[in-house]
């Protein structure tokens, strides 16, 4: 697809786009962009179209390019130097995608929404390295080969921050247990 798209194909980009653009969003929510997700997503799709010469060949495109969102989120974040409350990413994070289908059971739909509050909560207690790791990890369900390329870090710096965060969340939310996100490639 990304020779496609260095070859000139407009709507090459475009099926990227339409591709990864849910996860981008939930990516900008759960790291703090809250009401500004969308404006994030656009920079970041126009940021990574203009560096795709530096997209290096064979990489996947997901981890590289939710790099990019993280990086577009802490500028819009620091340049409007102001704190998302809670309320704010629960928001943006129900805005982004549907968390519980319409047909659940009523009680299963308050015990979901009650957990992820309680989720989110504790992540707020997380310092930014190890939100971030558990924000790829967990809830963009990227595997740990996919956090550390998206993050940046070597795949042992994932998993002892992603150690360690747990350990945290695990203090905060006695009950706790992540859900596993897909296979992992040790």
């Amino acid at each position: 697809m990304i020779a496609r798209v260095r070859a000139g194909e407009p709507e090459a980009y475009a099926e990227l786009v339409r591709a990864h653009t849910g996860l981008a969003l939930r990516a900008a929510a759960a790291l703090g962009a809250g009401a500004d997700a969308e404006d994030v997503v656009q920079q970041a799709f126009v940021k990574a179209y203009c560096a795709l010469g530096r997209f290096k060949d064979g990489a996947s495109f997901k981890p590289w390019l939710l790099s990019i969102v993280a990086n577009e989120t802490r500028n819009t974040v620091r340049t409007a130097a102001r704190q998302r409350t809670l309320a704010g990413r629960e928001a943006a994070l129900a805005e982004a995608e549907p968390l519980i289908p319409e047909s659940a059971d009523p009680a299963v739909a308050t015990l979901e929404a009650e957990r992820r509050a309680a989720l989110l909560t504790a992540l707020e207690e997380l310092s930014e390295e190890h939100r971030l790791v558990v924000t790829y990890r967990y809830l963009l369900e990227m595997d740990e080969p996919e956090t550390a390329q998206a993050l940046g870090w070597p795949r042992g710096t994932v998993k002892s921050r992603l150690n360690r965060a747990l350990r945290k969340m695990s203090r905060l939310l006695p009950d706790f247990q992540p859900r596993e996100g897909g296979d992992e490639r040790e």
